[in-house]
C-alpha cells in the first residue's frame, strides 16, 4: 500500500516582522528600580551579594550621620570584581543592568551563588535617595561609586583611606520617611528567616547593629519547634533533588510550611499556591521547609515562581512526601483528640462537682450507676474511687482530689495508688464556701450545711480551722453555729435567709454567703431511689451530619452520644473554651433531663440556666 504524503503547512504570511526592543531605556531601569515592593527583601539581597562574595563577617548598620538616617552593608568578602587594570569594575556594574557580573564565572565557581539578574543593586531606590558602593583595588587604593535615585548618571571617585579593607561597604541615605520604622530587631527576625539556610550552610557571622535604639543584635538562624520528621520519601526529578525540612507538631494557625530555593526563602506560606491550599501543607501541623533550587523566580521581586516545566516536576515529585504526611498526620490527630477527650472530660468533672456543692443535693443528682460489687479488703466504691459524686441521699462530697484522675467512672484503685504526694497535701486556707451555697427549705423543716474551706490549689483544708456562723437576714435559727457542719432551722413564716460564714486559719480569715428560701411546699425532686452509686458518665462521639439532636444519653453504656456533625459543635471547634463550654452544656441538658423527667418545658429551661451558671463559673 503506497505511503500517504503529508501536506507541509505553509507558514502563513507576515505583513511585518522584527525584533522586540525597549523603546525607553531609562523608563525601563525606572521600572526594574521600583519593582521590589519589600525594602526589608531588598535589604536580604544586599546580604547575599556579600555572601556570593565569600564573606564570612557581615555587619549592618543602622544610624544617623549628619542629620541624616542612613543603613550600611559592610562585609570581608572578595569586593567587587576587577577589571583588566585591577580596579573594581565599577563600570560593568553600572551599565549592565539585567546583566549580572556574576554570569561570567564559571558554572563550577557560580555553584551556590544566587544573583543572576543584575538587577538588585537598584532595589536601593525603595530603601534611601542616595547609594554608595566602596571597594578597595589590587593596589590598595580605595574607590566609592555612588548612585542617586531618579538620576541616570554614576560616579566613580578615588576614596581616602588610613588602611585598605577587605571587602566591600554599601551605604544608602537619607532612608526613606517611610523607613523610620524598620527597626534592628525587624531586620533580625526577618533576614533569620529569609536567609536561614543560606547564613547556615555558609558559616556566616551576622551582626545588625541598631544606633538609634543603642541595641546589638546577632542573627541567628530560624530554629523550629516540633519533631523533625525522618524517612520522608526521596523527592527527586531530573532537575535535581528537593531539599525537605520537615517538622511535626500540635496543630495551629501559626504554623507553615515555607518555599526556598538554595537557602533563600522565597515564599513565607507554600499554600500561597492554589495547589497545595486544601492539603497537608495547610493543615496547621507542619512547619519547616521545602527547598526547591531549580525553580525560575519573578526576576522583579523574587517573592514569585513562574509556573513552568521546573514548576510541575517539583509539584508532581511532592506527591509521595504529601502521601506519607497525611498518615502521620492523621495519627497525630487521633492520638490529640484523645488526650483533649480526656482533659475535656476531667474539666468538665470537677465543674459539675463544684456546682453540686452550690446547690440543693435533695434536687440534684448524678447519673444512676450499679453499684460496685468488688468487695475486697483495701478497695473503694465507684463513688469514692472516681470522687465525682456522693450515694443517693447523701448530702455531701468527702473528695479532696485524691482519685481525679480516675476519669473512667468505675474504676477502683487500691489504698498504694492514691498516696499523696508532697504537693498534694493542702497548704493555707486562701478561700471557703457553703454547701450548698443556694437551697430551699419547706417551713419548719431542717437544713444540714456545710463548710468547705479550700488552698489557692483548690484542695480541702481540714487543719486550725476555727468556724462561725450568723444569718445576716430573715428568721431562722442555727444549732452548733461554731462546727464545720450546722444544722439550718427553718421559721414558721415563708421568706429569705441570708447566712454568712467566717473561717478563721492562725492569721488568714475568709468568709462566705448563702442564700437559703423558706417555701410552703417543695417541687417532687424527681430522684429515683434504689440500689444505685451516683457519678457522672463519659462521652463519646457519633457522627450524624444534617441531624438535629445535639447529644443523648446512652444509660446501658453509661457514656452521653454527642453528635460532631452537628453544625453547633463545627462552630463550637472553633477554639478550645468554646467546645469545652458546649459539651458542659450537653451535660447539664442531659443532667435536668435524667434528674427532672415530666417537669414542664419551662421549668426544666429555668432548672438548664441555674445549673449552667453554678457550672461554667468552674470551667477551665
Amino acid at each position: 500500500m503506497p505511503k500517504l504524503k503529508s501536506r507541509a503547512k505553509k507558514p502563513s504570511q507576515s505583513i511585518k516582522a522584527g525584533k522586540l526592543r525597549i523603546g525607553d531605556d531609562w523608563n525601563a531601569i525606572t521600572i526594574i528600580a521600583l519593582s521590589q515592593s519589600n525594602p526589608l527583601k531588598a535589604l536580604a539581597e544586599f546580604v547575599e551579594n556579600s555572601i556570593d562574595a565569600g564573606a564570612r563577617n557581615i555587619t549592618i548598620v543602622r544610624g544617623k550621620e549628619r542629620k541624616e538616617t542612613f543603613i550600611s552593608v559592610t562585609d570581608d568578602g572578595s569586593g567587587i570584581p576587577k577589571d583588566k587594570e585591577g580596579l573594581p569594575d565599577f563600570e560593568y556594574v553600572a551599565t549592565h543592568i539585567c546583566d549580572s557580573v556574576k554570569r561570567r564565572l564559571k558554572e563550577d565557581d557560580r555553584e551556590g551563588i544566587q544573583g543572576e539578574f543584575g538587577i538588585g543593586l537598584l532595589s536601593f531606590w525603595t530603601l534611601g535617595e542616595r547609594l554608595s558602593l566602596t571597594c578597595a583595588a589590587d593596589d590598595g587604593q580605595t574607590y566609592q561609586m555612588s548612585m542617586v535615585k531618579g538620576d541616570t548618571d554614576y560616579q566613580v571617585v578615588k576614596r581616602r583611606a588610613l588602611f585598605p579593607e577587605k571587602g566591600t561597604e554599601l551605604k544608602i541615605k537619607p532612608l526613606l520617611p517611610g523607613m523610620r520604622q524598620l527597626s534592628g530587631e525587624k531586620i533580625q527576625w526577618y533576614l533569620a528567616s529569609e536567609l536561614r539556610d543560606r547564613i547556615r550552610k555558609n558559616n556566616v557571622n551576622l551582626r545588625v547593629i541598631d544606633r538609634t535604639a543603642r541595641k546589638e543584635f546577632k542573627v541567628e538562624p530560624r530554629e523550629f519547634g516540633g519533631q523533625l520528621i525522618h524517612d520522608l520519601p526521596a523527592a527527586k526529578t531530573r532537575k535535581g533533588e528537593i531539599h525537605l525540612e520537615l517538622y511535626l507538631a500540635d496543630s495551629s494557625s501559626e504554623k507553615k510550611v515555607a518555599l526556598y530555593r538554595n537557602g533563600t526563602r522565597v515564599l513565607e506560606d507554600i499554600t500561597e499556591f492554589g495547589e497545595l491550599k486544601a492539603g497537608v501543607w495547610s493543615s496547621g501541623y507542619l512547619e519547616g521547609i521545602v527547598d526547591i533550587p531549580f525553580l525560575n523566580l519573578t526576576p522583579g521581586t523574587r517573592q514569585g515562581v513562574i509556573r513552568d516545566q521546573a514548576f510541575a516536576r517539583a509539584w508532581f515529585a511532592l506527591r509521595p512526601v504529601e502521601d506519607h504526611l497525611d498518615t502521620l498526620i492523621s495519627e497525630l490527630r487521633r492520638a490529640e483528640e484523645e488526650r483533649t477527650s480526656k482533659q475535656v472530660l476531667k474539666s468538665i468533672q470537677k465543674a459539675f462537682r463544684e456546682a453540686l456543692l452550690a446547690l440543693p443535693a435533695e434536687e440534684y443528682d448524678w447519673f444512676k450507676i450499679s453499684k460496685v460489687t468488688d468487695t475486697k479488703p483495701g478497695r473503694h466504691t465507684q463513688g469514692d474511687a472516681n470522687g465525682l459524686g456522693t450515694s443517693a441521699g447523701s448530702e455531701f462530697d468527702e473528695s479532696e482530689g485524691n482519685a481525679e484522675e480516675a476519669l473512667i467512672i468505675g474504676a477502683t484503685i487500691p489504698p498504694e495508688e492514691v498516696q499523696k504526694d508532697f504537693f498534694e497535701y493542702a497548704g493555707m486556707l486562701h478561700r471557703c464556701s457553703i454547701s450548698p451555697a443556694s437551697s430551699v427549705v419547706r417551713v419548719g423543716e431542717d437544713r444540714t450545711l456545710r463548710a468547705v474551706a479550700r488552698d489557692k490549689r483548690g484542695r480541702t483544708v481540714k487543719h486550725e480551722l476555727i468556724f462561725r456562723w450568723e444569718i445576716v437576714e430573715g428568721l431562722a435559727t442555727l444549732i452548733n453555729s461554731d462546727g464545720e457542719i450546722v444544722t439550718f432551722k427553718a421559721g414558721t413564716v415563708p421568706g429569705l435567709v441570708k447566712l454568712k460564714l467566717t473561717v478563721t486559719q492562725r492569721e488568714e480569715s475568709r468568709a462566705a454567703d448563702a442564700l437559703i428560701t423558706i417555701t410552703e411546699s417543695l417541687e417532687p425532686s424527681g430522684k429515683a431511689q434504689g440500689d444505685h452509686q451516683s457519678g457522672l458518665p463519659g462521652y463519646t462521639y457519633l457522627y450524624a451530619a444534617g441531624e438535629l439532636w445535639r447529644s443523648r444519653y446512652n444509660e446501658e453504656q453509661n457514656v452521653i452520644v454527642i453528635n460532631n456533625g452537628h453544625r453547633d459543635f463545627v462552630y463550637s471547634s472553633k477554639t478550645h473554651k468554646l467546645k469545652l463550654r458546649y459539651i458542659a452544656r450537653l451535660f447539664a441538658k442531659e443532667l435536668v433531663l435524667k434528674n427532672f423527667p415530666g417537669l414542664a418545658q419551662d421549668k426544666l429551661l429555668e432548672r438548664m440556666i441555674e445549673l449552667s451558671l453554678y457550672t461554667e463559673e468552674n470551667l477551665k
